[in-house]
C-alpha cells in the first residue's frame, strides 16, 4: 500500500482517515462541508459534501499523483459523477485487495470504488460493477535484448515472469501453468523489470502504453504480446448501492454521448479506440 506522510498543502490535502490510509483530494479541490445532509441527487454519501472514492496508487494512467494531485482516466469519470450530484470528489488510497472484498465500502469508508477493476463474476459476489467502462487486454513486456518474443517464449527460455500481486493478470497466468513473481504496485512491477528481478511482465496494456510514452521506457522495453482475454472494466458500489450505481452509469452514458469520454480517453489513454471505448453493459 502506498501512504503520503506529512500533512498537503495547496492543492492536495491530505487528511489521515484510517491507521496507515490517507485521504487525498482528487483533481478538484474540497473543503470540509461539516455538518447537513449526506444525501446528493438522491445518492446517500458516507461523508456530506463528498463522493468518496477508494483506490490504489499508483496505477498510471488511471489514477497516480502527478505534480501534487491525483489524476487520470478513472479520476476524470468519476469527478463527472460527482459534479452531477454536486459535491465534490475525493480519494482514499487503499490496498488492491479490497476491492475484491468491498470491505472499505461495506465499512462505510467510501461510496464507490474505481481502480482499472476487472469486472469478474467472483467480484459481483462481493461488489454491484457499473456498466463497463473500458476494454483491457493484458501486454507481456520484455527488454529489447531479452529475446523473448511471446509468454509462451517466457516458459520456453525459463525467463522469471512477474505480475502485479491480486490483479486478473496474475490469475491469468497462473491459470496457463506459470509462476509469476508477485509485485505489490504496478510501479513496483515496473521496478523489477528494470531492475532484474524479473526478464518479463504481464500487466494491463493500458497501463504498458503509459509507461511507453517515457522515453526511456521505450528505448529499454518493448511488447512482446498482446493477449486479449475479454476483460472490461467497471466502477464498483455496495451491494445493493442502486441509486449510486445508477448515477455512475448515468455520467457514464453521458460523457460518451457528448464526446466527453473521447476527450479523457485522449488525454490519458491515447489515441481513441472505438472498440475499447464501448463495451457492452454487462
Amino acid at each position: 500500500m502506498n501512504t503520503l506522510p506529512g500533512r498537503r498543502t495547496r492543492v492536495l490535502v491530505a487528511t489521515t482517515a484510517t491507521a496507515g490510509m490517507v485521504l487525498l483530494a482528487a483533481c478538484t479541490s474540497t473543503g470540509d462541508s461539516g455538518g447537513g445532509s449526506k444525501t446528493a441527487g438522491g445518492v446517500e454519501l458516507v461523508k456530506a459534501g463528498r463522493l468518496t472514492t477508494c483506490t490504489h496508487l499508483p496505477y498510471p494512467p488511471f489514477q497516480s499523483e502527478i505534480d501534487g494531485k491525483v489524476q487520470g482516466f478513472d479520476v476524470a469519470l468519476i469527478d463527472l459523477v460527482a459534479d452531477d450530484l454536486g459535491v465534490k470528489q475525493q480519494i482514499l488510497d487503499t490496498p488492491f485487495e479490497n476491492f475484491k472484498t468491498g470491505a472499505f465500502l461495506n465499512s462505510g469508508e467510501c461510496d464507490l470504488a474505481a481502480a482499472g477493476m476487472t469486472i469478474t463474476e467472483e467480484r459481483k459476489k462481493n461488489v454491484d460493477f457499473s456498466d463497463p467502462y473500458f476494454n483491457a487486454t493484458q501486454a507481456v513486456l520484455v527488454a529489447k535484448d531479452s529475446g523473448v518474443g511471446s509468454l509462451a517464449d517466457v516458459k520456453a527460455k525459463n525467463v522469471k515472469l512477474g505480475a502485479q500481486a491480486q490483479t486478473t493478470g496474475e490469475d491469468y497466468v497462473k491459470g496457463q501453468g506459470y509462476d509469476p513473481v508477485s509485485f505489490e504496485s504496478s510501479d513496483a512491477v515496473l521496478n523489477g523489470l528494470r531492475t532484474g528481478q524479473v526478464k518479463a511482465v504481464v500487466i494491463d496494456y493500458p497501463v504498458v502504453q503509459g509507461w511507453l510514452k517515457d522515453k526511456a521506457n521505450a528505448d529499454a522495453f518493448t511488447v512482446a504480446e498482446q493477449i486479449d482475454t475479454g476483460e472490461e472494466y467497471g466502477f464498483t458500489v455496495k451491494k445493493g448501492n442502486t441509486a449510486l450505481r445508477e448515477a455512475v452509469n448515468k455520467a457514464l452514458a453521458d460523457a460518451k454521448a457528448d464526446g466527453t469520454y473521447k476527450k479523457l480517453y485522449e488525454q490519458w489513454i491515447g489515441p481513441y479506440d472505438e472498440s475499447a471505448a464501448s463495451p457492452a453493459a454487462s
